[in-house]
This record gives C-alpha cells, sequence and structure tokens, in this order.
C-alpha cells in the first residue's frame, strides 16, 4: 500500500527529490536496506530507520524491492513524501516460525540442564540460565514469563548452595517479572535462612491474602511459626503451627504432620511444658516408624536431642540405639552416601558420640568409652575430624573421671593432633569457599551485565524509533531523549550502586572469613602452652596437682571453646576467662608473682563487647617473658578504667625483667621463630579496626627506662 497526497502540484518537466518510507503494516517497524529505483536516475537504498531520499519528476515510475515483500511499482503524482506501508512475506514468516520454534527449544533445554545441574554444580548451572536469558528476544511474547522462571531457577541455585542473599534478590527479580505464589513462599524461606524474622514474617501474612493451595497454605502457616519463634514469639508461633499440623493431617501430609509435631515439641518445651512437649515428640515418632528408614531415624534422632536437654538419658539413648539400627539398613541401600551426606544427624559416628556422652553423664563410664572408640573409629574412616575431635576429647575427660590419668592424658594428646589436622582442613575450606563465593560472585555478574545490554539495546532501539518521530514532533524528539537519558542515566547509578554493595559485602565476608581463620589459630597455641604445664606437673610425679590443674584447665578450655564461633562476646565473659587463666598461671609460677585485677565501678560490663581472646596474650606474655625470669617475687596488674561513656581502658602492668632483657635471655632457636599469639593478635586488631572504625587502639611500652616491667594500654570502644 502507497499512501500519497494529491496536493502540491509540480509540473512534469521539474526536477525533485522526493522523500518517504518503508515500514511494516501491523507493527510499524522500519525495514532497512530497502531498494527504491526509478528508471534511468540510478536507485537508493532506506536506512536504520526506513527512509529514503532520491530524484524524480512527475510521471516517472518508482520501483521498491525488498526480500520481504513483493515488489511495489508507483507512478510519482507530485512532490509530497511517499509512506510505504508492506505486507509481511509468508515465506519469510514461515522462515521466521521455525527460527522462533528452534529458539524455543534451546530456551527450554537450558533451562531443564539448569534445574538438573542445581545439586551437582553451582557455576555450570548458572552457566546453563545465561544461556537460556540470551534466548529471549524482545519481541517474545513470554518474555516476562520466561524472565520469572529462569530468575526463580537461579534463587533455587543460590538457595540450594547456602547463599540465601543472592536468592532473595533473584526471587524478588522473578516477581517483578510475573507474581507466582509460591515464587513468593519460597522469597519468605529465603529471609527466614536470613535471620531476616521480620521481614519474612512481612512476606507470609502477605501470602495469607492470596488465593493458594492447601499445600501453599500449610507451607505460609508454618512459615509463620517460624518467623515467629525466631522472634521468640512463642504464643503465635504454637498457634500457627497447629493450623499446619491440622490442615497437614486432613490432607495427608505425613511428613508435614511428622515435622510439625517436632516443632510444636520444641515450642512447649522452651514454654516450659514438658509433658506436653513430649506428647508431640511421640506422635511424631510413632508416625515416623511407619515411614522409610531415613525419616524414622531423623526423627528418632530429634527425639532424642529433646531427652537430652530435659536430661532423660535412658529415654535418649534407647531412641539413639534405635537410630544406629535405621542407619545401618540405610547404608545397606545404593544411595546410602548421598541420604547421609545430606543430614548430618544420620552419620553413626554422630549417634555413638552422643550416646556415649548421656552414658557419660550417667557416670557410666564403662559403657561411655566403648561407644566413644566406636564414634571414633567410625569418623576416622570416614575423615569426620570434627566429630573424631569432640569424642576424643570426650574420652580424654571420661577416662580423668574414672581416675585413668594415663589414658587420659594419651587421648588429650591425640586430641592436640587432630586439632592441629582440623585446623589445615578448616584453612583448605576457607580456601574453597572463598573461591566458590568469587565464581558465584562473576557468575552474577556476567547475568547483571547481560541483562544491562540487553536494556542498553533496547534503549538504543526506542531512541532510534523516538528521533524517526522528531521529524514531525520537534518537541516531543526533546521529551524522549531527556526521559531515556535519565532512565539510562538513573539504570547505571544503580548498576554502580548494586556492584558497590556487592563489593562491600564481598570485603565484609572476606573479613568475617580472616578474623574466623585466625581466632581459630589462636586456640592450638592457647591450648599447647597448657598442656606444657600438665606436662610439667607430671613430669615432676605430682599427680595431684597435675589433676587439681587440669580440671581447672577444662573449665577455661570449655569457656574458650564456648566462646570460639563468636565475633564479639560480652566483657564479663572475657573478665571471666581472663580470672580462670590469670589463675592458672599463678598456680604454676606462685613464687614468681602475684596478681589483681580491677574493674572501675562506674563500667557497665554487659554493654561493653569485645572480641574473645583478646587480653589473655598479653597476659601471657607478661608471664611466661617478663615474670618468670624475676630472682623475687613480682606484681601482675589488671585494671578495667571508665574513660568515657562510650571507652573503656585496659591496662596490663607487669613489674618483669622487661622487653630488652627478655630477648636478650632468649635462645637462638627462639629468635628465629616469630610469635605466633602475639602476631594473630595484631592482625586481628587491624581486621577489626578496619571493619568498625578503630574500636581497638594497642600501645606498649617499657617501664623504668627499658631496664625492667612492660605496660600494654587497650582502649575498647562500646558498639554504637
Amino acid at each position: 500500500m502507497v499512501l500519497g497526497q494529491e496536493n502540491a502540484r509540480v509540473k512534469r518537466s521539474e526536477s525533485m527529490s522526493i522523500k518517504g518510507s518503508v515500514k511494516e503494516k501491523d507493527t510499524r517497524k522500519p525495514i532497512k536496506d530497502v531498494t527504491v529505483t526509478v528508471l534511468g536516475r540510478g536507485d537508493v537504498t532506506t536506512d536504520v530507520f526506513g527512509d529514503f531520499r532520491i530524484e524524480a519528476n512527475v510521471g516517472d515510475e518508482i520501483i521498491i524491492r525488498h526480500d520481504s515483500f513483493a515488489t511495489i511499482r508507483y507512478t510519482i503524482k507530485d512532490g509530497q513524501r511517499i509512506d510505504v506501508l508492506v505486507e509481511d512475506n509468508p515465506i519469510e514468516v514461515a522462515a521466521e516460525a521455525v527460527s522462533k520454534k528452534k529458539i524455543e527449544s534451546i530456551y527450554n533445554e537450558n533451562l531443564n540442564k539448569a534445574k538438573e545441574s542445581l545439586q551437582k554444580d553451582a557455576a555450570i548451572g548458572i552457566q546453563y540460565i545465561t544461556n537460556a536469558l540470551e534466548t529471549i528476544r524482545d519481541d517474545d511474547s513470554r518474555k516476562e514469563e520466561k524472565k520469572a522462571e529462569l530468575y526463580e531457577a537461579l534463587a533455587d541455585i543460590y538457595k540450594y548452595w547456602k547463599q540465601p542473599d543472592l536468592a532473595e534478590s533473584n526471587y524478588l527479580i522473578s516477581l517483578s517479572n510475573k507474581y507466582s505464589a509460591d515464587v513468593k513462599i519460597k522469597l519468605a524461606i529465603a529471609r527466614l535462612e536470613s535471620e531476616n524474622y521480620q521481614s519474612a514474617l512481612k512476606a507470609f501474612q502477605e501470602l495469607q491474602r492470596s488465593r493458594l493451595s492447601a499445600n501453599q497454605k500449610v507451607q505460609v502457616f508454618e512459615g509463620l511459626g517460624d518467623s515467629y519463634k525466631g522472634l521468640q514469639n512463642y504464643t503465635n508461633a504454637s498457634l500457627n503451627y497447629n493450623k499446619a499440623l491440622s490442615l497437614s493431617q486432613r490432607k495427608g501430609l505425613d511428613n508435614k504432620v511428622i515435622l510439625l509435631n517436632s516443632k510444636l515439641a520444641v515450642i512447649l518445651q522452651q514454654q516450659g511444658n514438658i509433658t506436653g512437649a513430649e506428647e508431640y515428640l511421640d506422635n511424631s515418632v510413632q508416625l515416623a516408624r511407619r515411614k522409610d528408614k531415613k525419616t524414622a531415624a531423623r526423627q528418632r534422632s530429634a527425639a532424642a536431642d529433646f531427652y537430652s536437654k530435659s536430661r532423660s538419658f535412658d529415654k535418649e539413648i534407647q531412641l539413639r540405639k534405635e537410630a544406629l539400627e535405621d542407619i545401618e539398613d540405610i547404608e545397606v541401600a545404593q544411595d546410602s552416601v548421598q541420604v547421609l551426606e545430606e543430614d548430618k544427624s544420620l552419620r553413626p559416628q554422630v549417634q555413638n558420640y552422643k550416646i556415649a556422652s548421656a552414658f557419660a553423664a550417667q557416670e557410666k563410664y564403662d559403657e561411655a568409652i566403648t561407644y566413644l572408640d566406636e564414634s571414633i573409629k567410625e569418623a576416622e574412616s570416614k575423615n569426620d575430624l570434627i566429630v573424631q575431635k569432640d569424642a576424643t576429647r570426650k574420652l580424654g575427660e571420661v577416662y580423668r573421671e574414672k581416675g585413668e590419668l594415663k589414658k587420659a592424658s594419651e587421648a588429650f594428646e591425640e586430641y592436640e593432633v587432630i586439632i592441629d589436622k582440623l585446623y589445615i582442613q578448616k584453612d583448605q575450606e576457607i580456601s574453597q569457599a572463598n573461591r566458590f563465593r568469587r565464581e558465584l560472585a562473576e557468575s552474577a555478574n556476567r547475568i547483571t551485565t547481560l541483562e544491562k545490554d540487553r536494556e542498553l539495546n533496547e534503549t538504543r532501539y526506542k531512541l532510534a524509533f523516538a528521533s524517526q518521530e522528531i521529524a514531525n514532533q520537534q518537541s516531543l524528539k526533546q521529551q524522549i531523549v531527556i526521559y531515556f537519558l535519565i532512565g539510562l542515566t538513573l539504570l547505571l547509578l544503580l548498576a554502580a550502586y548494586l556492584m558497590y554493595r556487592n563489593n562491600r559485602q564481598q570485603r565484609y565476608a572476606n573479613n568475617l572469613l580472616a578474623l574466623k581463620s585466625l581466632r581459630s589459630q589462636m586456640n592450638p597455641h592457647f591450648i599447647f602452652n597448657a598442656l606444657n604445664s600438665v606436662n610439667t606437673f607430671i613430669a615432676t610425679s605430682d599427680e595431684r596437682t597435675a589433676n587439681r590443674y587440669l580440671t581447672d584447665f577444662s573449665l577455661l578450655m570449655r569457656a574458650v571453646l564456648e566462646n570460639s564461633e563468636e565475633n564479639f562476646i560480652s566483657l564479663t565473659k572475657e573478665i571471666e576467662l581472663l580470672r580462670l587463666y590469670v589463675q592458672l598461671e599463678h598456680f604454676r609460677f606462685q613464687d614468681k608473682f602475684e596478681y589483681s585485677i580491677d574493674i572501675d565501678p562506674q563500667i557497665e560490663i554487659e554493654e561493653f563487647m569485645i572480641p574473645p581472646m583478646l587480653l589473655q596474650p598479653y597476659v601471657e606474655n607478661a608471664v611466661w617473658h617478663g615474670l618468670r625470669y624475676r630472682l623475687e617475687q613480682g606484681l601482675l596488674s589488671i585494671k578495667f578504667l571508665k574513660v568515657s561513656p562510650d571507652s573503656i581502658e585496659i591496662t596490663i602492668t607487669d613489674n618483669g625483667i622487661g622487653r630488652k632483657k627478655s630477648m636478650e635471655l632468649k635462645t637462638k632457636n627462639q629468635k628465629l621463630q616469630k610469635s605466633k599469639g602475639m602476631s594473630n593478635i595484631k592482625k586481628r586488631i587491624e581486621i577489626l579496626n578496619k571493619m568498625y572504625k578503630d574500636k581497638v587502639d594497642v600501645s606498649i611500652s617499657d617501664m623504668n627506662n627499658e631496664e625492667e616491667g612492660t605496660q600494654v594500654v587497650l582502649t575498647i570502644k562500646k558498639d554504637k
């Protein structure tokens, strides 16, 4: 179809410049590279906007040709624009249909492979998602639907690989393209895994206003219960768990019934209703027995954990023995490795260790030793250093309580060896975790870049189409250009902000891993020095003193291990730990020094948080490198002084031989060795000050013109 106008007539003999355009009839999409010919005057081609200009006279025939439509002939009648609207070429349309079908097949294949790779390899799964995203075209009628399901699959990958923050952001992108109650439930669960209970509660409450299936309602009620439990609102948690339980029983959802009975038992235990909790727990165990071995073993283990907390050790032991029988049956099956890896409670070494702990709590030491030996054997065969470490430590404690000090000493020596192996393994795991996070970040950045390129291409096309309209509407052109430039600027600013935030989060995570690694290295250093003291007492045949020292040492070790996973502990706990440590050192070097610990009564010690094991290395330095070399009895002074409402000053002073003389007394071998404790504490303080803006300040100075004595001053700031 050719659209022309009859006015503005010109004479046939006059040459004129004819302007025009060629577009698709239905979409008004411009067609590029169309050949426009005037016989005897040559030809031109249309540009990216479908426009052309050619010289012609009135009465000349203009021929318009292109592969996508039938050739058009038109006789020029005047000098007006010639706008040509063409029908789609059936051959071209058929070819395009085949192409769309092929693209759809590639999209589905990549999506399915991404789902199959979810539990195998996160990077491969994300690559399949990227490949599928690249197949989505701007004119795809299912564009939003496809992006919704792809970002849902991407979020599922992040969720499975314990990256709930990335999972949450991608579930939100999926929902922004297409709403789905299932995806909204997954989003809420991801927030639960991030311990963002208030946001999770809000999402579950919003879901209550949606039309849900019975299974979805069960998930929502359970999620509400989990959210309220996280917020310690046990009344509402119990109310929602009961709603989910009632609906699950009506619909015959046995696995949910088992799980919800367990969760209700935990809530009732928190509220002090032990009898009611046991009733729910017994229901879950009885129902689990009728299910598969895996479900039965898991539920028996959960019930045993409950009875352990309530000190019903006989019931706990019976349930764990039954769970062990189920686990033995599972190990016979072909998928035993996968089943046992998925749930740590189903590992036989764990159950044997917990049975032994229950026997030890009842002072049945021989039975405890039997199960501990079995746990250690199982753990060693499966390279489970964590359980092997705990079981070996427990074995030493049992032998000590039984009075077999030689075997206890051997167990603790083996424990120290396992600790060294475990820290090597942990370092490797930290390196692998860092590499894994980098790979995920790179994959996420590739997808982000792909989407930005797509958005920029769409923006370029829209800008190009807007420039076509400018020829007729100059003012509209200015508005469109301004709006799109603003939008593009905002998009780039948003991208820059997201990249900055991701980098900052990555740096923060790396600092936390470094702190954890350094903190974990403090424990074997400290344990080694303390065990040397025990060895000294044993070597001098002072078994009673060694036993007393070992008892006090176990109290200190328990406190150290309890705090080892915390980034910060209260100043109260740190002072308690410090008192225990100084008491042990004074016990060994009674003739070398006295000590005092003074706390300013104006300090509200519960309001100050401090990294664990921060003060101990400085006190250890004062005793081992200063006071123990004195010929006369010295003094160790530890003072806590309030210097401002938001900071305190901790002063550790000794009148030992001083740093200079201590260095002179060191052997050649000692000089070559670096102080592990002091170097680690320096690194920890540097990282803490980067993360929390100069939270800790340390200065070390000599007393009495460097002849004797050392003073360490630490300034701790309160968290705001």
